[in-house]
């Protein structure tokens, strides 16, 4: 029996990448084994010449391991997802139909968290943009790498979550408001590569192009992304 191909991803698409890796273990035979932690330290993993096939990164991390050399061939793009906000279940729910309407919920919010990830980033530099970001520095809960927002929201040790809504989607103990509106929203896209040091390039690359593949689409959209 062929051994598992092996791929290392953050934590945004985690589940999704579970279940393409499991319809094309059913369809072809070839598992591939998915390992899901923070981005930054799947990066830095990956950039320490640890055995992997694939990884999948945001695009511009991605790009950061082929300019080191860490990656074989082009990367191929897979998913784009957007941020979504959340509260723990049964708390008020504020409205997050407008930019004005999310900047008025931030301010409001006992604590709030978001991604360490590339919408964190984002979020951050929105906030400094809307003048709230030393205002709100001092109830910002810093989620550890590898921890969903969702879950800190869950328990009760935040009050308004941002992240990934494919992050949300499958937590229990929380109450999804909504995405971000369209004038604030932020998009990641995350792209897979074949890692330099696989010994199977062919049969990564093989994986890569199914999960961007149309057969892809509609596992992608169950989990709150869509196709790249």
């Amino acid at each position: 029996m062929t051994a598992p191909l092996t791929l290392i991803s953050s934590m945004a698409t985690r589940q999704i990448l579970n279940d393409l890796a499991a319809d094309y273990e059913r369809r072809t035979g070839q598992a591939v084994k998915v390992e899901s932690v923070g981005g930054v330290d799947a990066a830095k993993r990956v950039q320490a010449g640890e055995a992997f096939d694939l990884v999948v990164l945001a695009a511009n991390a991605i790009d950061q391991l082929a300019t080191a050399g860490k990656t074989a061939g082009p990367r191929k793009d897979l998913v784009t997802s957007g941020v979504a906000v959340a509260v723990k279940a049964g708390a008020p729910r504020p409205a997050i139909d407008s930019e004005e309407a999310v900047k008025q919920a931030v301010r409001g919010a006992q604590s709030l968290a978001y991604s360490t990830g590339p919408s964190g980033v984002q979020l951050a530099k929105l906030f400094e943009r809307w003048g709230i970001a030393a205002e709100i520095q001092p109830r910002i809960v810093t989620a550890p790498p590898g921890v969903p927002v969702g879950s800190l929201v869950a328990k009760g040790e935040v009050a308004l979550g941002f992240q990934q809504l494919s992050e949300m989607l499958n937590l229990e103990g929380i109450d999804i408001l909504g995405p971000l509106p369209d004038a604030i929203q932020i998009v990641t896209t995350f792209s897979g590569a074949v890692v330099a040091t696989s010994s199977r390039v062919a049969d990564a690359r093989a994986v890569l192009e199914f999960m961007a593949s149309p057969d892809a689409a509609d596992a992608i959209r169950r989990q709150g992304m869509e196709p790249a």
